[in-house]
């Protein structure tokens, strides 16, 4: 089923006319190659009009036409990210090969995609069986878990516990008081001055002491052996549930490092590695789920193994987008950099690529606008794509630029930041007091800031809200996830500027300071569901990203003087 050719597809158009990549695509960032367009373009039209198998993407005309999704199942849609990948098979001919990410119509096996580089779900197979043992285990835990003797025994313990804690405290409260009239019997025994009867009072009274001692020693040791006698009970149960937890983790932990050992990726040089051995330098040295089931490493297993020359590819993604992600139906995507980072490092090794374009200074030939200075700040005019501080493999920025231009100043200079590819204000802190003084204001939300962006859509009505949390995207940084769970909270005000049929340029109001929070509220399907125009994280590139810091008020660190700073976009309403 899975012979060479039968995944091979060939071009249903004449590619004469297009010219071949002279190498093979950065996976990471990336303007497809026209021939990985024209496939994917071949590969979507299939998916729109296949009947072969059934899978719910969410999709109904209004999302097809690039507009709101409005599927009444939308709840059960899930979409998909498929790749394409250009070879030349070993009779030189051009053509692409197909792949879809984990499984498609609950199938990791569907005619014309290349096959996982693992099934997981071969009928018989270790993992199916292995997976039948942990479920009955998982089953027999539940049933051990839901065991009424369990609450019962927990609320007679408490029930006890309380007891005693009331019975004791009772005892207590007697002992002092009889200790107070012991002792006033004392008094009136001295103030009668014989020596005798003080002698003969003092032992009575030593025995009511002891005596009330021993009272109080033996009710908590009766007590105390109700409460253990309970709680042997109880701990009997739960360590039968923790024995069968315990099992229940080793077989899972072992489940999954067989699973793994399965995942055998091959490179251009002939060389295997699993999925143990990729992830062996990772923080956790744990590969992350799903690892292995994207379509990329699929798409490069096959044609390795197949001995196809890989060309060129590319990903997008088709149907409705994710609860917590922001994918568009039919965008291209980068490979994940938490799954696929390290197997593609291993299989695409010795490959000519072409350069990451994240390694290039996206600040060269750019310079920086200063709109106002004094002794103790600066407010600049960022361009856009320009780090506000240096990155991994980049080192100009903002810091570095107003380092060599104010070399007297102190303290760290950069108060807040503003994401590379967006332009407008920044305040630059030239005294260590000021940039206290400036970032307390930011911390206490006193700073008020707008920003101007332009929406690829009509945003209905003419102001609102946005409250997403947002957290970051462990598997693809620095893409941003809207997280109820773990998400730090995050709140945009918007409002509109101008709109035409096709475009929307707003205002917003950056309640919090979350990395991307304006670019996921726009374009997340909770927040306006229209990413900003050049957004190549969460919508389509452009020119540029059509976000700019444009209006900037605070408090001079200094004077205190209430000052207002704004500069323009270098950006208009598109037609």
């Amino acid at each position: 089923m899975y012979s060479a050719q039968h995944c091979f597809t060939r071009f249903k158009s004449a590619i004469d006319s297009y010219e071949l990549p002279k190498r093979f695509t950065f996976p990471f960032y990336y303007e497809p190659h026209p021939l990985c367009l024209l496939a994917a373009k071949e590969l979507q039209s299939y998916l729109s009009t296949q009947n072969d198998w059934q899978h719910n993407f969410g999709l109904n005309n209004t999302l097809e036409n690039g507009l709101d999704d409005a599927a009444d199942n939308k709840s059960t849609a899930i979409g998909k990210m498929f790749g394409v990948l250009l070879v030349r098979n070993s009779n030189g001919e051009l053509g692409y090969l197909a792949a879809f990410s984990g499984k498609l119509a609950e199938q990791n096996l569907i005619n014309g995609f290349v096959p996982p580089v693992f099934d997981m779900l071969t009928q018989g197979s270790f993992f199916q069986t292995g997976t039948l043992t942990l479920n009955q285990l998982t089953e027999q835990l539940q049933t051990l878990e839901q065991r009424p003797e369990i609450e019962t025994l927990t609320v007679k313990l408490t029930e006890l516990s309380s007891q005693a804690d009331n019975e004791l405290e009772a005892i207590r409260a007697k002992i002092i008081e009889n200790r107070k009239a012991r002792k006033s019997r004392r008094a009136l025994a001295k103030a009668e001055q014989n020596p005798t009867l003080l002698n003969e009072l003092n032992i009575v009274l030593g025995k009511e002491s002891v005596a009330e001692k021993f009272q109080l020693k033996a009710a908590k040791q009766e007590w105390d052996n109700r409460c253990a006698e309970v709680s042997l009970q109880l701990e009997q149960l739960l360590g039968e549930i923790a024995e069968l937890k315990a099992k229940r983790a080793q077989l899972s932990n072992q489940l999954q490092k067989q699973l793994f050992a399965q995942y055998r990726f091959l490179n251009p040089a002939g060389e295997f590695k699993d999925l143990n051995e990729i992830f062996n330098s990772a923080p956790n040295q744990q590969p992350p789920a799903g690892a292995g089931e994207c379509a990329a490493p699929k798409l490069l297993q096959f044609a390795f193994s197949k001995g196809f020359t890989p060309l060129a590819m590319a990903e997008f993604w088709w149907g409705a987008s994710p609860k917590s992600e922001v994918k568009q139906h039919k965008n291209f995507y980068g490979s994940c950099q938490g799954k696929c980072q390290p197997i593609l490092s291993h299989m695409l090794a010795g490959v000519e690529m072409d350069p990451n374009p994240l390694l290039n200074n996206p600040a060269e030939g750019k310079s920086i606008e200063i709109l106002y200075q004094d002794e103790a700040m600066a407010v600049i005019n960022k361009p856009a794509e320009f780090l506000s501080v240096p990155g991994k493999s980049v080192t100009d920025s903002v810091y570095t630029r107003m380092k060599a231009m104010f070399p007297q100043a102190t303290g760290p200079l950069i108060v807040h930041r503003l994401d590379m590819s967006t332009s407008g204000l920044m305040v630059i802190a030239l005294t260590r007091d000021a940039n206290k003084s400036l970032a307390q204001q930011f911390i206490a939300r006193t700073v008020e800031k707008r920003y101007v962006a332009q929406v690829a859509g009509v945003v209905l009505g003419e102001q609102g809200e946005i409250n997403l949390p947002l957290r970051v995207d462990l598997d693809d940084r620095p893409r941003q996830l809207v997280c109820y769970e773990h998400g730090k909270h995050a709140h945009t005000v918007w409002q509109v500027k101008s709109r035409n049929e096709k475009h929307t340029m707003l205002y917003l109001y950056p309640h919090t300071g979350r990395t991307h929070q304006l670019r996921v509220h726009c374009a997340h399907h909770d927040g306006l569901h229209l990413p900003i125009i050049g957004d190549d994280l969460y919508g389509s590139k452009a020119n540029r990203l059509h976000l700019h810091a444009q209006r900037l008020v605070l408090n001079h660190p200094v004077t205190n003087e209430r000052l207002t700073f704004e500069v323009d976009a270098d950006f208009k309403l598109e037609a």
